[in-house]
């Protein structure tokens, strides 16, 4: 969809980044860094002084403990990260359940293990997890459960409950979990993130990734790190050695820099809950139905009383005649299931929303 923007011209709100620029300190961060010579490979693990950065922030977020040496990897992006985890412990035969609307590398990760996906859908319209259908699809080769909240691209996220549930499925299993939650900074409303670091029993089973690139809105340094206790990050050490070995050194540097001052991650929320909020009043008056967006810097619009039209099609159509591109939602299911929902990013200078806004009011 991006590149059908840029071939028809159009306002841009379908491929998630930021269309304005990262912090002057974070840019004289990485300035020094390079100037400093900090330039050449940085330890498979990552620099130690941002591993126990990490440490220090999640032991202030969550009140867990980790050892920088053993429990702490810095890596070329949460993507990375993900495929990474699957590879260092998924084999063939294995099954891992994938909760949709799924983020779009999963499943190719899954079955390039030769291990199968088995689905289960949020429930719709609020995107909850369906634990009573999760319950049912565990299995003797269940080896894995992924969550991700914020969920991208659902934008619901995980209560204590929704923990609690997960816990009471998988104590006394040997299921793994992958938590994703790269949008852990980006909660709106008052809503306390709820990591799965939070919970014992979980935290000793899960790898947790996280995205500096989300939170200091660089996604193109694609930096990010994941944590897990002792015998699965030794795992992911194993694969994670010979398909990047390191991250890039300047990076993680300046991000040291940035934990230093937790004010410059703390703000984000409010940063981008006046951007949910900026663009949901300008289009509370549009043809399009404003779903609840509770995390992540996305918005789900529904066009149903619009037009019949599939989803991919009127993403399409949107795009090429009427200049504004968004992804339609059938995009993150297997078998392309269309609630007639598009998402959109407002991780965007205001200028951008308002154009995009004056787009999409006159579309009926």
């Amino acid at each position: 969809m991006s590149a059908l923007a840029r071939q028809h011209d159009a306002v841009n709100l379908s491929q998630g980044f930021p269309d304005f620029a990262c912090s002057v300190q974070l840019r004289e961060a990485l300035t020094k860094a390079m100037n400093d010579g900090l330039n050449q490979y940085a330890p498979m693990q990552g620099i130690l002084p941002l591993r126990e950065s990490i440490v220090k922030k999640t032991f202030d977020l969550y009140g867990k403990t980790y050892n920088p040496d053993t429990e702490v990897t810095i890596v070329p992006g949460a993507t990375i990260a993900i495929f990474t985890a699957i590879m260092a412990v998924v084999h063939e035969g294995d099954e891992v359940i994938i909760i949709e609307p799924a983020y779009d590398c999963y499943v190719p990760a899954v079955e390039l293990c030769g291990a199968t996906p088995v689905f289960s859908g949020l429930m719709f319209p609020d995107f909850s997890i369906n634990w009573e259908e999760i319950k049912t699809l565990v299995s003797s080769k269940t080896k894995m459960i992924i969550v991700n909240s914020p969920q991208n691209p659902g934008t619901s996220v995980m209560l204590a409950s929704d923990w609690e549930k997960l816990a009471e499925i998988t104590r006394d299993t040997n299921i793994i979990v992958i938590s994703d939650e790269v949008y852990e900074h980006i909660i709106f409303d008052g809503i306390k993130h709820q990591s799965a670091h939070l919970y014992e029993e979980l935290a000793d089973r899960s790898f947790i990734v996280s995205s500096f690139g989300k939170t200091y809105h660089v996604t193109g340094w694609k930096t990010g790190y994941i944590i897990a206790k002792e015998s699965l990050m030794k795992e992911f050490r194993k694969v994670h050695q010979y398909n990047a070995f390191c991250s890039f050194t300047p990076a993680q540097w300046a991000f040291n820099t940035m934990l230093q001052d937790d004010s410059t991650y703390l703000s984000v929320s409010d940063f981008y809950q006046a951007k949910r909020d900026l663009m949901q009043n300008m289009l509370s008056k549009s043809g399009f139905k404003i779903l609840p967006s509770r995390g992540s810097y996305f918005q789900l619009l529904d066009y149903s009383e619009i037009s019949d039209m599939n989803d991919y099609e009127f993403a399409r159509k949107l795009t090429i005649e009427n200049k504004i591109a968004t992804i339609p939602l059938s995009s993150f299911y297997h078998n392309k299931k269309d609630n007639k929902l598009l998402r959109i990013c407002f991780a965007k200078e205001n200028d951008t929303l308002q154009a995009a806004a004056n787009i999409l009011n006159h579309i009926r």
